[in-house]
């Protein structure tokens, strides 16, 4: 009879456990995407639940496992992983709204194509921009950060301890403010040289009225915006990696505000 309530209650944490790993692995970039069929999100969750629980059982301490108690702990676990995972989410949101930006000044306001992450109909250099910042993800073994953070949250912020009435809201309102900065830096070496070309075809249609400067306008802007990118490549790549560099320590902020 021991054994069986001993099994319960591990099960029980192991539910515990299993809301945080599966909410931060459903909201996390690359893997929490439509692309990663449901299946395999539950198979992955399941899994590493399996492997981070032996690491994390003694940082549950819950004995109270009525259904009304182990509810509200399990949305608040779910609460902690989806605000983890959207503060990564921001970065390639950042780089979506840069490749926006750039895309509608080069004259691609109409070539649109479908993002099945998301989706939804998205700009071509934006989605150009967001499948680049992937494979930079990938390449650094960004998705090693999540797989750490699972297991360190629960030292610093075991479950029950979630507070939402601390600083990290403002936190997170601060950081997509950050985001926006992020998304002007991406794209400022493509909007100048198009400010400039713009500048000079608009003296060269006053220099010369017969020459259709509109049609000219869109070959030119494309040319450049495509060649900027190119010799800017190696600059969009060091802010990505100062971004990925930079988000356990987000994440560590993030668990600080949230701690009761």
């Amino acid at each position: 009879m021991e054994l069986s309530l001993i099994s319960v209650a591990a099960a029980q944490h192991m539910l515990i456990c299993l809301s945080r790993v599966a909410a931060i692995l459903a909201s996390m970039p690359v893997f929490g995407t439509n692309m990663v069929p449901g299946r395999v999100k539950i198979a992955l969750a399941v899994m590493l639940t399996l492997l981070v629980y032996p690491a994390v059982k003694t940082s549950i301490n819950i004995t109270d496992f009525s259904p009304v108690s182990m509810g509200l702990l399990m949305a608040n676990e779910v609460i902690l992983g989806v605000m983890l995972g959207f503060i990564s989410r921001l970065i390639f949101t950042a780089v979506e709204f840069g490749g926006t930006v750039v895309g509608y000044q080069m004259g691609f306001a109409a070539a649109n194509v479908y993002d099945p992450q998301n989706q939804r109909q998205v700009s071509l250099m934006s989605q150009f921009q967001n499948v680049f910042a992937i494979l930079i993800f990938l390449a650094i073994d960004g998705h090693h950060i999540f797989l750490r953070t699972m297991v360190a949250s629960y030292e610093l912020l075991p479950p029950g301890l979630l507070d939402l009435s601390g600083p990290a809201v403002p936190y997170i309102v601060e950081l997509m403010g950050h985001m926006l900065v992020v998304a002007v830096r991406f794209s400022a070496p493509v909007l100048a040289v198009l400010l400039l070309s713009g500048l000079i075809l608009g003296i060269m249609s006053r220099i010369f009225p017969q020459m259709n400067v509109f049609l000219l306008s869109f070959p030119i802007n494309i040319g450049l915006s495509f060649i900027i990118t190119g010799l800017t490549m190696s600059v969009v790549i060091s802010l990505l990696q100062t971004e990925f560099a930079i988000l356990p320590d987000r994440f560590w902020l993030l668990l600080e505000g949230l701690r009761g």
